[in-house]
C-alpha cells in the first residue's frame, strides 16, 4: 500500500513538473517572439527617424545655400549692416512704395518705381546713427519695390 501511494505521489510530481516545464517553455517562445517584434519596431522607428533627419538636413542645407547667395529668409538681400538699419530701411521703403504705387494706379500711370523721387534718393528716415548710408539705400530700395508693387496692385 505504501508502494502504491509512493507511485501515485511520484507520478503526480512528474506530471506537475512536466506541466510546469511545458508552460514555461511556451511562455519563453512567446516572449522570444515578442522580443523579435519589439526589436523590429525599434529598428523600423529608428530608420524612419533617420530618414526624417536626413530630409531636414537637406532642407537646411538648401536654405543655407540660399542665405549664402545673399538672400535672407524674407526674400530681401543681405547687404550687411545692423538689424535696426535693415528693418528701418525696409519699413520706410515699403511705406513710401505703397503710397507711390497707389498714386500711380489711381492716376492710371504706368508701373515704374524707378522714376519716383523717393526711390532715387532712398533717404527717408535715415540717420547716421543707423550706419552706412549706401547700405541703408539698398535696403530702402528693396522695400520700396515691394511696397510699390503692392500699392499698384491694390493692396
Amino acid at each position: 500500500m505504501k508502494l502504491n501511494n509512493f507511485k501515485r505521489s511520484l507520478g503526480g510530481a512528474i506530471l506537475t513538473a512536466s506541466l510546469l516545464f511545458g508552460v514555461g517553455a511556451a511562455a519563453s517562445v512567446t516572449a522570444q517572439a515578442q522580443y523579435r517584434d519589439d526589436q523590429y519596431r525599434r529598428d523600423r522607428d529608428y530608420e524612419r527617424e533617420q530618414r526624417r533627419r536626413d530630409r531636414e538636413n537637406r532642407r537646411n542645407q538648401r536654405e543655407n545655400r540660399r542665405d549664402q547667395r545673399g538672400n535672407d529668409r524674407d526674400g530681401f538681400g543681405n547687404y550687411g549692416g545692423s538689424y535696426q538699419l535693415r528693418q528701418t530701411a525696409l519699413n520706410a521703403g515699403y511705406n513710401q512704395g505703397i503710397k507711390e504705387g497707389r498714386k500711380d494706379r489711381d492716376r492710371n500711370d504706368r508701373f515704374d518705381y524707378s522714376d519716383e523721387g523717393d526711390y532715387q534718393s532712398a533717404s527717408k528716415d535715415y540717420s547716421s546713427r543707423l550706419g552706412d548710408r549706401y547700405t541703408y539705400q539698398r535696403y530702402f530700395r528693396d522695400g520700396f519695390q515691394n511696397g510699390y508693387r503692392a500699392g499698384y496692385n491694390g493692396y
